[in-house]
C-alpha cells in the first residue's frame, strides 16, 4: 500500500465532484458512511457483518463500485492521549491489505469519540436499544467521515482564500 494520504495530500487529489466513504472497522462489523459528490455532507450508508478479510473486503469494493468512489477516510482509534488506541492497529492492517485489492487513496481520520457521541445522540432521541445497535456502527462512519469533510472544505476554502488575496 501507498502511504496513507494526509489530509492535505487527498485535498490536492480530489476532483472537483467525488464521493467518499468513511469506515468504521470494528471487531464485528464495518460501518460505512457516504459523502455527496460535493462533499459536503456524510450520510450513513450500510453495515457489513463481519466473517472473514476476503468477503469484508468483496462487500466494500462492491460500494465503491457502485458509488463511483474516489476515496476511503478510514477511523483511526486513538488514545485520548493521542497515542495509537489497542484497535488501530488492526485499522492499519484492514487498509494495507484492502489497497493491496483495490487502487485507491486511502487517508485515516481520528475516531475518538465516534461511536459514544452517536449512541448519545441516538439515546436523546429515545431510539430503543436493538435500532441503537442496527445503525451505531454506519453513524459512527458518517461522523467520522464529516469530521474529514469539514477538515476538506476548511482547507479548500482556505487554499481558494489565499489564492484570491489582493498582494
Amino acid at each position: 500500500m501507498d502511504r496513507p494520504l494526509s489530509i492535505e495530500a487527498l485535498a490536492e487529489r480530489l476532483p472537483a465532484k467525488a464521493r467518499l466513504i468513511g469506515v468504521d472497522i470494528g471487531t464485528k462489523t464495518i460501518g460505512l458512511g457516504m459523502s455527496d459528490v460535493e462533499r459536503r455532507i456524510a450520510s450513513p450508508l450500510l453495515t457489513i457483518r463481519r466473517t472473514k478479510f476476503a468477503s469484508d473486503a468483496d462487500a466494500l469494493a462492491a460500494e465503491i463500485r457502485k458509488y463511483d468512489v474516489f476515496a476511503l477516510v478510514v477511523g483511526m482509534p486513538v488514545a485520548l492521549d493521542g497515542a495509537d488506541a489497542p484497535r488501530a492497529q488492526a485499522a492499519r492492517a484492514f487498509a494495507r491489505n484492502f489497497s493491496a485489492r483495490e487502487s485507491l487513496p486511502i487517508m485515516f481520520w481520528d475516531e475518538r469519540f465516534s461511536t459514544a457521541v452517536v449512541e448519545r445522540d441516538l439515546i436523546a432521541q429515545d431510539v430503543s436499544r436493538a435500532k441503537r445497535a442496527e445503525v451505531i456502527d454506519k453513524m459512527a462512519a458518517a461522523y467520522i467521515l464529516q469530521g474529514a469533510l469539514d477538515a476538506l472544505n476548511f482547507l479548500t476554502n482556505r487554499t481558494i482564500g489565499a489564492a484570491k488575496a489582493p498582494t
